[in-house]
């Protein structure tokens, strides 16, 4: 299911804010996975079967802090002058984590009420990208400290569900839920509540043309599976991909997010292609953009159909794309369309 919807890296919970390890942690003791519950390892197996069958890389998501840990409480009545629990519980599991399971993105998470020297992130990160087992390979967010967040990392998170809209500076991620209101999964949840195929690829579109990934989050059921509206999501954004994979994956932002004159439009750039994602199907025979500059030796082509498509050239700048009568059957796809802009003048 994961190679099926196109995903190109999976960061998994670790552990959350309760303190349950999903591994057999030696710094969890009793309150682990293979201890109590499923008597597994689920980091294990997941990372194992992951790296065996796919070229998805492997990531995991840790919580630095715990809600109920006494020696947390200790060091956060003290002011987090001493450091207790980072030296007994946070680092030791990291440590663990890495040396064990080798992952490729380190998600770090629960940290904001600290500063990072409290977590001692210099030096867990110093570690990290010199002397690790994945120090050649590995990626990290943002999230190692309240002075941290949103301003030192291998990418940025900012916050939940982080999506400004506008080209940013660094690199970015929008670690983003289907369900609008829960990381967690709802058995009472109405369908109201699950982003649509479309919203979802919408999200994903316009974080990718402002230069961001996108990590859907999908809550597992109480027996650790997938329930079916959220593999019937994460199998439509595959079948999407199947089709417009080129306008998406190794993309990087054009001079233009979104479009100057038809709205929902965004675009990415592959090479010197660019490529418009249009949102919403024209509603007559004309597309008409603002940003592209055209000259003679522009061709446009709407990705998953043949041939190239007539177009005019608009006062000015922009451009008219003429939509030939299209069976639905003859459809590329049923949400998102990306149109193909070869030989612009302004790439």
């Amino acid at each position: 299911m994961f190679k099926a919807s196109g995903a190109e890296y999976i960061v998994f919970v670790s552990k959350h804010h309760e303190g349950f390890t999903n591994w057999p942690s030696n710094h969890s003791f009793n309150w682990n996975s293979m201890a109590v519950g499923p008597k597994r390892d689920i980091v294990g197996e997941l990372a194992a079967s992951i790296k065996t069958n796919t070229s998805i890389h492997f990531g995991i998501y840790h919580s630095l802090y715990e809600w109920f840990n006494p020696l947390f409480i200790q060091d956060k009545k003290s002011n987090f002058t001493t450091q207790n629990f980072v030296k007994q519980k946070t680092m030791p599991e990291l440590y663990e984590l890495i040396n064990t399971y080798k992952p490729d993105v380190i998600w770090s998470d629960g940290d904001s009420e600290a500063p990072s020297d409290y977590w001692q992130s210099k030096e867990f990160l110093a570690w990290v990208y010199n002397d690790s087992p994945v120090k050649d390979t590995v990626v990290t967010n943002d999230r190692w400290g309240k002075d941290a967040h949103c301003q030192h990392g291998g990418y940025l998170t900012c916050h939940d569900r982080y999506n400004p809209g506008k080209l940013q500076p660094r690199k970015w991620e929008n670690a983003m839920t289907i369900d609008r209101h829960s990381w967690g999964f709802r058995r009472n949840a109405p369908l109201s509540d699950y982003l649509s195929t479309e919203q979802l690829l919408a999200t994903f579109i316009e974080t990718v043309s402002c230069g961001g990934n996108m990590l859907m989050n999908v809550g597992p059921t109480k027996e650790g599976t997938i329930h079916p509206i959220f593999e019937e999501r994460l199998r439509d954004v595959g079948s999407w991909l199947n089709v417009n994979s080129e306008a998406i994956r190794s993309s990087r932002p054009w001079t233009t997010q979104n479009d100057t004159l038809t709205r929902r439009v965004w675009y990415t750039m592959n090479s010197s292609n660019v490529y418009a994602l249009v949102l919403d199907w024209p509603t007559g025979s004309t597309l008409s953009l603002g940003a592209p500059m055209t000259h003679s030796g522009t061709t446009v082509q709407l990705v998953g159909y043949s041939g190239n498509l007539t177009w005019t050239a608009r006062s000015g700048k922009g451009i008219d794309i003429h939509i030939p009568p299209i069976p639905t059957n003859k459809m590329p796809c049923k949400w998102a369309w990306a149109f193909k802009l070869s030989g612009l003048g302004n790439i």
